[in-house]
């Protein structure tokens, strides 16, 4: 019996001990650093993986420095590190115009080691080859080909019709029937009530889209430089509130400027995903993005072979604001802020906006109507929970705890008044 407990005994501890053996590697694979997101959250403001930017370019790194250590202490403390006296320090400091980087103690070594890792690993995105694999062609528009076809099926359908007639003819001829006089189209009551249907159903169409009243849904202008919503917002995920910080904070959005721009851009000075999602017109024409980064440099004022902005005498930057064209305008008797709308009422862009994360270029979604702003007031539920701007409607707070009430409307909370948008 305490031969079978030792035993036991020692196979348990066994057990814990491959258990925290188990542990340990699960957390060491989990929590190592990741050094992508590391690097762009704290270097790709200044630096590029490949090209020199406002600092050198970074791959290789680690076979330049003197040492890892010393890699760490210049990440963490850079001023430091040259007020030392230490030669190389001093060589980088000169030859990129005595800038000193920025400090970031708050990075452990192994953060800088994730990060080093990224970008000597770093390949130029671009699209993957299978090999024995064919090139796919770009699809063709077959508009008129569906034509063609289509004529061709109702060219066949009539002249079945007619060789039905003269078989259903001969048929009754040789059976001493007597065949139906052929009745003309227009005198046709079937074929005269679709028509009639038809001509209603077009009349009540072209009625409504009369009595818009200048509303101008899908209008696309064409602007000073191709901005690409679907490459910012849709596949590099920029936040929507880092170029209109404003929908938060105030009732306009506000267009960025183009120091705004700059931030990316001073790194970003061509267009690499021209494989993977050309830059089209809605008529089909191909845009050069590389060229449209060049505009951005001349309304900005930057030299992108210098790698700074282009002075006056006075020391002014010779910049110029981009005159984009204004798509979603309210008449100036209607009152709409945005922060309203996104922080208190929380709602996607997405709602007002359509899918702007998939446009290369920005169209009206919505006709902005009084009837489609009300309709929403009526549909939309209001997040109460967690919004302190609706603490005041204790009554509905009350009524949702003790479960009586599921939700509530905009409309509840005076989204119908006049006043609210009329004032």
């Amino acid at each position: 019996m305490l031969s079978y407990s030792l035993r036991m005994a020692k196979d348990f501890k066994g057990y814990l001990l491959l258990l925290a053996f188990l542990l340990l590697h699960t957390y060491s694979t989990v929590a190592q650093p990741d050094g992508k997101a590391l690097f762009q959250a704290n270097c790709a403001a200044c630096h590029n993986p490949i090209k020199d930017a406002t600092g050198p370019a970074l791959k290789g790194v680690s076979g330049r420095v003197p040492s890892k250590e010393w890699l760490y202490k210049w990440v963490k403390n850079s001023a430091s590190v040259i007020g030392s006296g230490d030669k190389y320090a001093n060589e980088i400091y000169a030859k990129w115009n005595k800038t000193a980087m920025t400090a970031f103690p708050a990075l452990s070594n192994e953060d800088i080691d994730a990060i080093v890792k990224y970008v000597d690993e770093y390949e130029v995105p671009g699209p993957k080859v299978v090999p024995g694999a064919e090139t796919p062609k770009e699809a063709g528009d077959n508009t008129l080909l569906y034509a063609i076809l289509t004529l061709v099926l109702l060219l066949a359908v009539y002249i079945l019709t007619q060789v039905n007639k003269v078989l259903s003819r001969s048929a009754n001829v040789k059976s001493g029937l007597p065949s139906p006089k052929d009745v003309p189209f227009f005198k046709n009551k079937v074929i005269v009530a679709v028509i009639a249907i038809l001509i209603l159903i077009g009349f009540g169409v072209w009625l409504t889209n009369a009595s818009e009243f200048g509303r101008q849904k899908n209008y696309m202008p064409k602007q000073p430089i191709f901005y690409s919503h679907k490459v910012h917002a849709g596949i590099n995920q920029i936040n929507c509130l880092y170029c209109h910080a404003g929908a938060e904070k105030s009732r306009h959005a506000m267009i960025p400027s183009t120091n705004v721009c700059m931030n990316c851009h001073k790194q970003i000075n061509e267009y690499t995903g021209a494989e993977t999602h050309p830059l089209v017109t809605l008529e089909g024409k191909k845009v050069d993005g590389n060229a449209e980064i060049k505009k951005l440099y001349e309304y900005a004022g930057w030299d992108p072979a210098k790698k700074d902005y282009i002075r006056d005498d006075k020391g002014a930057i010779q910049a110029k604001p981009v005159e984009w064209v204004k798509i979603h305008n309210l008449p100036d008797h209607v009152y709409f802020n945005h922060s309203l709308h996104v922080v208190s009422g929380k709602l996607a862009c997405q709602r007002c906006h359509g899918n702007i994360e998939q446009m290369d270029e920005v169209y009206q979604f919505a006709d902005l109507s009084m009837g489609w702003c009300v309709n929403c007031h009526r549909e939309t539920k209001v997040q109460f929970a967690d919004n302190n701007y609706y603490s005041i409607f204790q009554k509905y707070h009350d009524e949702i705890k003790a479960g009586t009430r599921q939700d509530v409307k905009v409309s509840e909370i005076g989204g119908l008044e006049c006043q609210r948008c009329h004032y």
